[in-house]
């Protein structure tokens, strides 16, 4: 009984010593304190290191050991901070943020001016705030300004006076509709060209036709584009003088139909399966029997040649024999007589000067 009781209080004292190295001390000494920036939960540790504790099979231990102290710190001063509930939760009310740091992206540009933002401005008129809400007559109530169950909308308007000016047989309700679908039109038209003014992009001007100059290519894509805008897609449009077809505007890929004659795409198949099947290439004879013959011409003709040529060297040779050499044959050099005396000119062209 007394070994089975020491081994147990072995045990608790063990257990207890993990449980107090898991849940160690919230106080932590430092030789310096530390710097809190709450706003950012930031915390400064000025404390040297020492060289050897990052080096080494320990240098994890420590780093995670700093981690866990200066953590700790951090929370410490979280609590001190002053906390309110809210929804059965402590929230602490952080400070503003002290320490600047630096954005991941560029912050954005200014967005541009619109046209009448510019036209306001150098006219001086300043944006006026309006309430939302306005006082209807005809409902004797307050109503939104704009929107679904505006103040005086006019579409709910069952009788519309027609002008005097205006056509008596003209349907007010349908001009009405098409003024309103205008004025959207416009407006839409107004804030893609502030877009397009925002991004730099040239916008072609009013009417049909674009004021920028276009390019040949492109003038020849309009009217490729407007010959096939037929029902016929251009098979009866006459072709204008010197007219040239623009680039990929040529005759379109044809595929065979999926559902037809089955007898044609068996044979491709079976001519397929038999290239696959055969051992050795299909052999072109007349092809082989061709390119044999232009060899047999090939060696033939350079067998004629090699010998022309050794011919006309051998005749070169007898040609030259006794007419190469100093003193002999008939060209070139002098010929010396019995006497001893040279006879004829030299080479050089003047007259030799007799002996004394």
């Amino acid at each position: 009984m007394a070994t089975a009781s020491c081994n147990f209080d072995e045990l608790l004292a063990q257990a207890k010593r993990d449980e107090a190295e898991k849940l160690r001390s919230i106080t932590v000494n430092k030789e310096l304190e530390l710097d809190f920036d709450l706003g950012n939960l930031l915390a400064y540790d000025k404390n040297p290191v020492e060289q050897r504790d990052l080096t080494g099979k320990k240098a994890s231990d420590f780093l995670r050991s700093l981690a866990r102290d200066n953590t700790q710190l951090l929370v410490n001063e979280l609590w001190k901070l002053p906390t309110e509930r809210i929804q059965e939760v402590v929230v602490a009310k952080l400070p503003e943020p002290t320490t600047p740091l630096p954005r991941e992206k560029p912050p954005p540009k200014p967005r541009p001016p619109t046209k009448w933002e510019q036209f306001a401005k150098l006219k001086g008129i300043q944006k006026k705030k309006k309430t939302n809400l306005v006082w209807d007559e005809t409902a004797k109530e307050w109503r939104r300004r704009w929107g679904y169950k505006r103040a005086k909308d006019d579409t709910k308007e069952w009788l519309i006076e027609v002008p005097q000016t205006a056509d008596p047989n003209e349907d007010q309700f349908a001009k009405r509709v098409t003024a309103k679908k205008e004025r959207v039109a416009k407006n839409e038209l107004n804030r893609l060209r502030n877009i397009a003014r925002a991004q730099k992009i040239k916008v072609p001007g009013a009417g049909l036709t674009p004021v920028a100059k276009q390019s040949k290519d492109e003038l020849v894509r309009a009217a490729i584009v407007a010959r096939t805008s037929t029902a016929s897609v251009g098979k009866f449009q006459e072709k204008l003088p010197k007219e040239k077809l623009a680039k990929g505007a040529g005759k379109r890929r044809k595929f065979q139909p999926v559902v037809g004659d089955f007898s044609i795409e068996k044979d491709k198949q079976l001519e397929l399966l038999k290239m696959m099947d055969s051992k050795r290439p299909k052999l072109d004879v007349t092809k082989a029997v061709n390119k044999q013959m232009r060899e047999e011409d090939r060696e033939e003709a350079a067998a004629r040649n090699s010998k022309r040529g050794k011919q006309a060297g051998r005749k070169g040779r007898k040609n030259n024999v006794g007419g190469g050499g100093k003193g002999k044959g008939k060209k070139g050099g002098r010929v010396k007589p019995a006497g001893g005396q040279p006879q004829g000119r030299p080479s050089g062209g003047k007259k030799s000067k007799p002996r004394k």
